[in-house]
């Protein structure tokens, strides 16, 4: 599915979100900038749009972007994003301790075990290594009750629109509402290899950025 929606991903992504999308790569590649790592893996990099922010803000860095679509890493690589690699986030090919910072944007919601994922991620941080994930969450009161019904009714008409397939954005508003946002999340990250979690609400909770230390 997103070997065939590559070529309009990024489209979709700034009309659907309503350019919010570029504001909540900001804020995350700010907090990743004031951690200094000298190594950052993005995994579920797509496009590469974080991992190229990261890059920008960070240049003495060396940013790796991981992916399992071809079609997704060739869009990164178009866009300037020069370390690439075709890899499985739950069997990731590199050793313990590698990287000082781990980072997953709209990624982990689609994986098949969450919970492995996290803890493949730790496996491959330094002992004072840090995550970040950011991922949509659901806002509560008025505002929630008018994403749903945008997540359910509007959003995969226009994504179909968009980007020409029927049902490549189907399934988003299901997973949404099934990933766990808030304390739930932190909770969950807590325990699968990390500890103090904190969660950063953006534009009234319809995104979270998601952030932790390795657990030592």
């Amino acid at each position: 599915m997103f070997d065939r929606v590559a070529a309009r991903y990024d489209l979709a992504n700034h009309l659907l979100s309503f350019g919010c999308d570029f504001w909540w790569r900001h804020r995350a590649s700010e907090i990743v900038k004031q951690w200094q790592p000298r190594t950052v893996l993005d995994l579920a990099t797509g496009s590469g749009d974080l991992a190229l922010a990261v890059a920008r803000k960070l240049p003495a860095a060396e940013v790796l972007g991981v992916d399992f679509s071809p079609e997704m890493l060739a869009r990164a690589r178009a866009k300037g994003l020069e370390q690439t690699l075709l890899a499985d986030a739950l069997h990731l090919p590199f050793a313990d301790e590698t990287f000082e910072a781990v980072m997953v944007a709209f990624g982990l919601r689609n994986m098949k075990d969450r919970g492995d994922v996290l803890e493949e991620m730790a496996r491959v941080l330094t002992p004072t290594g840090r995550l970040l994930i950011l991922d949509f969450s659901l806002p509560r009161g008025f505002l929630g009750l008018l994403y749903r019904f945008y997540l359910h009714r509007c959003l995969p008409l226009v994504a179909r629109w968009i980007t020409g397939e029927e049902e490549a954005y189907d399934y988003l508003g299901a997973s949404i509402q099934r990933f766990p946002s808030g304390s739930a999340m932190t909770e969950f990250i807590e325990a699968h290899g990390f500890a103090d979690a904190s969660n950063l609400p953006l534009t009234g909770g319809i995104t979270s950025i998601y952030c932790a230390q390795k657990r030592t």
